[in-house]
Parts: structure tokens; sequence; C-alpha cells
């Protein structure tokens, strides 16, 4: 992996991407907000690093940068049939999806890539050359794809807000990161915050810092900043002071994954959010594509949960803040019950809202 300066980029495109050349570079977000930075990924191993290491970080993004990482060095593979490449493929596919295991769009679209391949493989008239080529273009399309999708989310999400308004513009509180820093553009979260913008209803955003990484604090605040969107960042302890005191008007975080009862898997202090905003009746929404749904999984008992190493609790910058020797419990998400998702489910098809039982059902 090399660092590199990329020309005619915004400050916000973290993910650039030459379908000609097959070149892919990754804005690192380790680096914000204090320097930017590009990081060429050139394979599959470019990508599971950079995921791993969360260079590249939220559920959308992760699952593009890991399928293009693939996609590139596919693109250069030497291969003698289309059995072997079926397999070299799988394999890729299946190593990509270790780096996190907690963000279900990977594992989505790996699982239906790896089915994309094996029609091709049976498909007599699709020669090795074009077997390669095809793989190839259906990656290259969650790029736009992902930034449609987020679009639909955002005016789907701001209009539902905007209709529990008694006039007046919109205050509302989102978690960690959700924005074009997460997806391939626009964003989740962040993307009904851009849109109720849009719409002349927002009044301000407020933020948490979201320890233990705090991306809340070096992502989410740095794109507030480039967008001059009016936020004011706070500590994750202060939520519930600021629902009391401020008059949110709703919260709206993202997901890594739903299952299929609504319980949401989020970055960790997404739960303890959900319980204060259900304690001040303020509408709770979660902001996702269609694709981090688990339908596999009946409820949020069963979402695997990522543990993150003690030093990114015990450190910041290098620097220890924690008492040496201390241990420490450092799971990166927690799952809210579907029970506290009070406003909805905003995808990419709609609104999702709870039935009677305050669950969630997709269709």
């Amino acid at each position: 992996m090399n660092f590199s300066k990329m020309e005619n980029v915004t400050n916000l495109q973290s993910i650039s991407y030459n379908q000609e050349k097959k070149f892919l570079q990754i804005l690192d977000q380790l680096e914000l907000p204090h320097k930017t930075k590009y990081l060429d990924i050139k394979d599959t191993k470019d990508a599971w690093t950079a995921v791993k290491t969360m260079q590249v970080r939220g559920a959308p993004a992760i699952a593009i940068v890991g399928c293009l990482g693939v996609a590139i060095e596919l693109s250069t593979a030497k291969l003698s049939s289309k059995e072997e490449l079926h397999t070299f493929f799988a394999e890729k596919m299946e190593y990509i999806t270790t780096a996190r295991p907690t963000a279900v769009n990977i594992h989505g679209a790996a699982k239906f890539l790896k089915e994309y391949s094996a029609k091709l493989l049976e498909d007599t008239s699709c020669s090795l050359t074009s077997m390669k080529e095809k793989i190839i273009s259906q990656i290259e399309t969650m790029l736009e794809t992902d930034v449609d999708d987020n679009k639909r989310i955002g005016k789907f999400g701001a209009e539902d807000i905007v209709s529990r308004l008694n006039g007046g513009n919109a205050k509302i509180l989102t978690h960690c990161n959700t924005g074009e820093l997460a997806t391939a553009g626009y964003g989740t979260a962040l993307g009904v915050i851009r849109h109720l913008r849009e719409l002349g209803k927002l009044e301000k955003v407020y933020c948490t810092e979201t320890r233990p990484y705090n991306q809340g604090a070096r992502l989410t605040a740095y794109e507030l900043l480039q967008e001059k969107i009016d936020g004011t960042l706070i500590c994750d302890s202060m939520v519930s002071l600021l629902m009391k005191m401020k008059k949110i008007d709703a919260v709206v975080v993202g997901a890594d994954r739903v299952a299929g009862n609504g319980d949401t898997a989020n970055k960790i202090g997404t739960y303890q959010i959900a319980i204060s905003a259900k304690y001040h009746n303020v509408p709770f929404y979660v902001a996702a594509p269609f694709s981090s749904i688990d339908l596999s999984l009946s409820n949020g008992d069963s979402i695997p949960i990522e543990f993150r190493p003690d030093d990114e609790l015990a450190y910041i910058n290098g620097i220890r803040i924690a008492a040496p020797g201390i241990s420490c419990w450092n799971p990166s998400f927690d799952v809210t019950p579907a029970a506290l998702i009070t406003g909805g489910i905003i995808t990419e098809k709609g609104v999702f809202k709870q039935n009677t039982d305050e669950y969630f059902v997709f269709e």
C-alpha cells in the first residue's frame, strides 16, 4: 500500500476509482481531520488491511472497497479456465469478509457475487474473458448504486421527520459517522440531514464525540464544517441532558446490521442513546440501505459483535490516557432493540415503521 496525494478530488471523496485504469484510492480516515492522505488499494490484501485497521469504515464503504480490491486483483490475474477463475474469486471474497464481522453489507455482497460467478461458470455461452469482465463490471456498479440509494434514503427520512414537526426547523442528534466518508457518497443518516437542509428544514445538528475512536469528533464534525452545516459537538455522556434541555426533534443514526425483526447493530453507544430518546419522547431513526438488513437473523442476539484492541480505548493519538495495567472491555458495536427505534428504519425503499408489537416486518 502506498500513500499519495490525489488531484481533482473534493475533501469528502472517500473512495476514488478509475474504471478504465482499474485504479482505486481511499481517503485514509485515520489521518482526518488533520491530514488529507490517500491510500492506493492494489489488491485484496490492501483492501482487507484498510478495512481491518479502519482506514476505511462505514458498512457501505467497507463493502465497496473490499469488493473493488478483489476486482482489481482479478483484472490482472492469469487464469487458465473458468473453473480456476471461479475458485480464485470465491476464495478472495471469502477472505475479504473476515476483516470485520459485524457489518453485513460486505457479507451480502460476497454471497451475491459468488452466486453470480457460479452462474457464469455454468453458462456455456460465457467465455473466460467475458466471465472476468462481467464480474468486474458487476462490482463497479456498486459505487453508483450506493450514491443513488443514499439520496433516496435522505429524501424518505427527511420527509418523515418534517411530517412530525409542528412548524419550525429540526434539531437533529447523530452518532458516529454516516456521511460521505462512510459511503460512496451523500451518506445515510447524514444524507437525511443533508436533505433536511435542502428542504430548508434543518436548524442544527448535534454530533457525539463517539468514543473510543472519535468518529463523530474527527469525521462527522469534519463533514459538517466542510458543508457549512450548523453543528455542535458533544461528549457521548451529554446525550440525556441535551435531550432534556435542547428539545431535540429526532435522533438519526446508521447501521452495520439490522436483524429480521429490526434489532439494529451500530456503533457502540447507540443503544444508550436510544434508551434516552425513548424516555424523552424523541423519535429515534435508523438510516441504512436495505442491504444492511439480514433477514437470516430473527433478532439481534445472533448479530456477531466485533471487539477491538485495548489500545484503542487506552490511547489517543499514541498517548496513553488510561492508568497503566488496567484491563479494557472494548466492543465496537451494540445492538439497539427494535422497540426503541420509534421513528422508523429508513431505507431506499421507504421508511419502515414498528408494528403494534414494536418490531419490524420488511417486505
